[in-house]
């Protein structure tokens, strides 16, 4: 008996890791498609002889199209398996990308983009669903920090092969490109799972039910998607406006592209760290810990010599991606094992919906008050995020 169980566990190991590889991957490719289009816009644009305001409803098109679908994609997960879905939804997302080279003008490039991104939907709610059920007896915060991480790996890969592709064939022929590759790691996504995630979900431990949306601690859920609304809403803020605040300290564009490359680089590395620590120091701990260093690295930011920003930078990107690995994992502990897909893309929605308002909303403050203003705000508001934090210690 002993030995059977030992069995057991190893091969339970094994479909862990390989899940966790697998969604790894789709995260990778699904978020790296999504950013590749950036460095391409200003070719189409040139090409399709398309204005200002047309390139920014493309991007406008593609961020909506592939994250305000969450919540139904979430629902479907209770009668299609989360790992078919997921597959699924990154070959949809892949063949759209390749469609989108065809497109022959602005129109019907725009209704490729809205079509092609919908399977981007099925990424973040069902992959993180996944891993922390396969992980729920242990090792979640490592898991899910490990599967964020992979999402900005491909963020800087994907985009440096589409710029490369596209200087020798064009911006169709690296929108082919990604395309294929996409639809290369879907046929690898689908060989690597097989059939092992085909079945019915799991059930919560003493075999209960789920009821509705299965959120067992709606107190906390609330409490929890309040500060990743904020913590996202923060962090698109800092980015879109600290290059503003480079430039008032006498920084060119190169020294701009330089530190925002550093913090997006720490951003990664904070993203797997903070995983690590949650599964020590606890969710909330690192919560706490994060959301402190972030405001007072938002008001460092302001007064600090141009010389003394690297340092500053390294740890302000540590902590302004690195609390996201612990809110995700946070949230699998308020919703039932069940409707755990259900419950990350409300999550997902809520953060990354009120998290494209920012910009705007700061932006006016920054109008009346300057840009140090914005960032004294963003800090003001980030700080609200601590006695909420406090609040979720009581579940």
């Amino acid at each position: 008996m002993k030995a059977e169980a030992t069995q057991a566990g190893i091969e339970s190991n094994i479909k862990a890791r390989r899940l966790l590889l697998a969604c790894s991957a789709t995260h990778l490719v699904t978020d790296g498609l999504v950013s590749a289009i950036y460095p391409l816009l200003p070719l189409i644009a040139l090409d399709l002889q398309l204005s200002y305001t047309a390139v920014g409803t493309i991007r406008t098109a593609l961020v909506a199209s592939t994250s305000l679908l969450q919540i139904p994609v979430g629902f479907l997960a209770d009668w299609i398996p989360e790992s078919i879905l997921l597959g699924g939804g990154m070959l949809w997302l892949s063949v759209g990308f390749g469609a989108m080279a065809l497109a022959a003008g602005f129109w019907s490039l725009l209704v490729i983009v809205g079509i092609g991104g919908i399977g981007g939907n099925a990424q973040h709610p069902l992959a993180t669903a996944i891993v922390s059920k396969e992980y729920e007896s242990g090792g979640r915060g490592t898991a899910v920090s490990t599967l964020n991480f992979a999402g900005d790996l491909g963020k800087v890969l994907l985009p440096a092969l589409a710029g490369v592709v596209a200087v020798v064939y064009g911006w169709r022929g690296a929108l082919l490109a990604l395309g294929a590759i996409g639809v290369v790691a879907s046929i690898g996504y689908a060989l690597a799972v097989g059939r092992g995630e085909r079945v019915a979900p799991r059930q919560a431990r003493g075999g209960e039910k789920a009821q509705g949306w299965g959120i067992q601690k709606p107190t906390a859920f609330a409490l929890i998607s309040a500060i990743g609304i904020i913590d996202n809403s923060t962090r698109v803020a800092v980015l879109t406006f600290i290059p503003f605040l480079m430039s008032e300290k006498g920084l060119d564009a190169a020294a701009s592209s330089f530190l925002l490359t550093l913090i997006f680089a720490c951003g990664a590395a904070g993203k797997l760290g903070c995983g690590l620590l949650a599964d020590r120091l606890g969710n909330v701990g690192v919560i706490l810990i994060t959301e402190s260093i972030t405001v007072l690295s938002i008001l460092a930011v302001i007064p600090v010599d141009p010389l003394l920003l690297i340092p500053v930078l390294i740890a302000f990107g540590f902590v302004l991606n690195g609390t996201s690995s612990a809110l995700y994992s946070a949230v699998a502990e308020m919703v039932h094992v069940d409707r755990r897909a259900r419950g990350y893309g409300l999550f997902y929605t809520l953060s990354l919906g009120f998290g494209t308002l920012a910009p705007v909303l700061y932006g006016v403050v920054a109008d009346g008050f300057g840009v140090d203003g914005a960032f004294v705000a963003m800090a003001g508001v980030t700080l609200t995020t601590l006695p909420m934090a406090a609040l979720l210690r009581r579940y």
